[in-house]
């Protein structure tokens, strides 16, 4: 396990993680989608609440993450984020959809598993970022998908 510490002041972000500190520009994009220049590097971050922890999908990874200090997150007791309004769910790599787990019309909760992609010979679940309904749902089981593709809406 590894501690990383995050410091904001507007689009400039301070990351220390073990005894090194990087500068980095950040700026949401779209709800829980960040793109962030690190070191002349671009990269596009989506940030998702999973039970309890965040997960955070960069460059191809998937890292779960614990907020330690809630207090620096807006949004639900525990630090778990949750995303307000009509939200896109979106495919953060291409890959193939393995499982749908909720039909349109369901009601869902914040971190609920939606979807299931199978990419690079790893299964993803994708999780609703807030609690509400499904509005829509895009794809079907086995089918092809690309990165950034809208997967789901939840409202």
């Amino acid at each position: 396990m590894r501690r990383v510490e995050f410091a904001r002041e507007g689009s400039r972000l301070r990351v220390a993680l073990e005894g090194r500190t990087v500068e980095a520009d950040a700026v949401e994009i779209a709800p829980g989608i960040y793109s962030i220049l690190l070191e002349g590097r671009s990269l596009e971050v989506h940030v998702e609440p999973a039970r309890g922890t965040v997960r955070v999908h960069a460059g191809g990874e998937v890292f779960s993450a614990q907020v330690l200090d809630p207090r620096a997150w807006r949004g639900r007791s525990g630090g778990v984020l949750e995303a307000e309004g009509r939200q896109q769910i979106t495919a953060p790599m291409p890959g193939k959809i393995v499982r749908v787990l909720v039909a349109a019309g369901d009601a869902v909760e914040t971190g609920q598993g939606l979807l299931v992609v199978e990419a690079m010979k790893m299964q993803n679940e994708i999780h609703s970022p807030k609690t509400g309904k499904v509005e829509r749902l895009f794809v079907r089981e086995g089918q092809a998908v690309n990165a950034g593709e809208v997967l789901a809406v939840v409202a």
